[in-house]
């Protein structure tokens, strides 16, 4: 089982620089930051964005991959994101991993003044969205037209230092952009499905998981080549309440057949709220005793 940690862009360089300092010093596998212009009852800020956030870490990270959870449709166009994300992969010497996700609603979907989508719209935009910037990364000229996305001669040269390209990790629950992970994906990433009870919770996932290989069947590839990130953090309790309390929902998670949790760093308050001793102890106690 590997482990990662969101580091929120809530907070200034100058506190957030260690926290990813940390997270790679401590050993997590893979550290992310979130893609929105504003994000839930924090959009009053402070609010920093995630390319920037994500060039700044690798300049002071080494070796941990470093990750967007997950950009956003929303506000990205694939061909100027195909051009941030190039630039990134390059500063950070291939360690960038690309959550995408459809785009979700509030702050973002609105700020730009567009009229909001459907649910079904939501999922036709991010199908182009993945299906266009798949192209823009492996192909050095794109011209292509969908209902939501254009690209004309668009270049991307030199590519990615990660080749054929960086590996996409796609949100999904429903059964259509499940296929689109199977089609596309190097990792898969849920959030499960909302409930106010744990173990409601957990059966939601358990359901997704077994979509996801009913998905990858169908597509005809091997379930075992697609890595399963699962966001703890959206269960209704906080992963890092207690140390124990996280291994249990580590053993769980790996039951299931993920490979693969994400935590938060915890917050003073709101989302995540937490005590950053649980951190630390999970840091350096739980931790190695999943390398075992």
């Amino acid at each position: 089982m590997r482990v990662g940690i969101v580091i929120l862009p809530d907070e200034p360089w100058s506190v957030t620089a260690e926290r990813w300092r940390q997270a790679e010093r401590w050993g997590f596998d893979h550290a992310w930051t979130y893609d929105h212009l504003g994000w839930r009852d924090l959009v009053d800020g402070p609010w920093f964005d995630a390319v920037p956030t994500l060039t700044a870490a690798a300049t002071v990270t080494s070796r941990i991959p470093l990750g967007t959870l997950v950009a956003s449709p929303n506000f990205r166009h694939p061909v100027h994101f195909a051009r941030e994300i190039t630039a990134v992969d390059d500063i950070c010497d291939g360690r960038l991993l690309l959550g995408i996700g459809a785009g979700g609603q509030g702050f973002d979907a609105e700020v730009l003044g567009v009229a909001p989508l459907s649910p079904r719209a939501r999922v036709d935009r991010y199908a182009e969205f993945v299906e266009l910037l798949d192209r823009l990364l492996r192909e050095q000229r794109v011209t292509w037209r969908g209902r939501y996305f254009e690209a004309v001669d668009a270049r991307s040269t030199p590519g990615c230092r990660q080749q054929p390209r960086v590996p996409f990790v796609l949100a999904a629950n429903g059964p259509r952009s499940m296929a689109l992970a199977a089609r596309f994906g190097a990792g898969w990433v849920t959030t499960g499905t909302v409930f106010d009870d744990l173990d409601g919770w957990w059966a939601s996932v358990a359901g997704l998981a077994d979509r996801c290989t009913a998905a990858m069947d169908e597509a005809g590839r091997d379930p075992a080549g697609l890595r399963r990130y699962l966001l703890l953090d959206s269960a209704p309790v906080f992963s890092l309440s207690s140390a124990s309390f996280f291994a249990d929902a580590v053993e769980r998670a790996a039951g299931l057949g993920f490979t693969d949790v994400i935590v938060h760093w915890p917050r003073r308050s709101s989302w995540y709220a937490g005590d950053e001793r649980v951190l630390v102890e999970v840091a350096t106690e739980v931790l190695p005793t999943l390398r075992r």
